[in-house]
């Protein structure tokens, strides 16, 4: 079964992001837990906790179909110590609020060298930051986000992720959320029915398939291999229709919370009931 929803806000309690996300037809959902643009928010209370609890309850949503995403400010890899451990701080408050909320995933992107350290080195500092986040937490699993390789973002290769599952001492608790604009703007081709199923081929062969807890759906305002993140509408972009036609028949995409990040908010509902009739097609 494919699990279908978008990013939707939280504003006004985490609960509401519950809201919005049936109000769209979505059987997932993504969302901030705190202001993500802020290194620190208020804890969240007991009776935020229980209205979120008992709203996913009550609309069926199960902890394997939310996917949360922590704060932009983070940088795993920072290369400077205050900064490293400003964030590896913040990475595990984000953690430990997962855990209050009964969300099995945290989604992330893995970090930047700056400009001042090798990307081995970076990429070991990511590691390293997510088994500290684990060593202090359970349940929740680190989901890393590929990137578009924007600046000295890393994560932009399947490799780079590869590399830091590879550093991750509990391999039970690491994932990966694959987003279709980054992966296409960072040199992965989408654009037919093939290229699709190889670009997944090429995953299952450098990271796994069986990491993969998570997808963000989004067509691409930019280039091909121009490792710049610009999202767009489905259809509407360089990507095209196909793209995602092919994901929602491809079986190993099933039991995770498949999510869209494109730039209309006031279409999410047509998207969804699109990619959920592309099944049946």
């Amino acid at each position: 079964m494919k699990y279908l929803g978008a990013h939707v806000s939280a504003a006004g309690g985490v609960d509401q992001a519950v809201r919005r996300a049936v109000e769209i037809g979505a059987n997932a959902f993504a969302l901030f837990t705190k202001n993500q643009r802020q290194w620190q928010s208020k804890p969240l209370s007991n009776e935020v906790i229980e209205a979120f609890r008992s709203a996913c309850g009550r609309n069926d949503f199960g902890p394997g179909q939310i996917l949360p995403h922590d704060s932009y400010l983070i940088n795993l890899g920072h290369p400077e110590a205050e900064g490293l451990a400003k964030s590896r701080a913040a990475f595990l408050d984000e953690f430990q609020r997962c855990e209050q909320l009964g969300i099995d995933r945290l989604n992330f992107h893995p970090g930047s060298h700056l400009k001042k350290i090798s990307e081995t080195d970076c990429l070991s500092r990511i590691a390293e930051s997510i088994n500290e986040a684990l060593a202090a937490t359970r349940d929740v699993t680190a989901v890393i986000e590929n990137t578009a390789g924007q600046g000295s973002n890393l994560g932009w290769r399947f490799e780079h992720l590869a590399e830091i599952i590879e550093q991750v001492e509990d391999k039970s608790r690491v994932g990966v959320c694959l987003d279709t604009c980054h992966a296409f703007a960072a040199g992965y081709d989408l654009r037919t029915p093939e290229a699709t199923t190889a670009t997944l081929d090429e995953f299952d062969r450098v990271v796994g398939v069986p990491y993969l807890r998570g997808m963000h759906l989004n067509d691409a305002k930019s280039e091909l291999g121009s490792r710049v993140d610009r999202h767009h509408s489905l259809g509407q972009g360089n990507i095209g229709l196909d793209a995602f036609t092919t994901l929602m028949r491809d079986p190993r995409l099933d039991g995770m919370p498949l999510i869209l990040e494109t730039i209309d908010p006031t279409i999410w509902a047509d998207e969804i009931a699109w990619l959920r009739a592309q099944q049946a097609a």
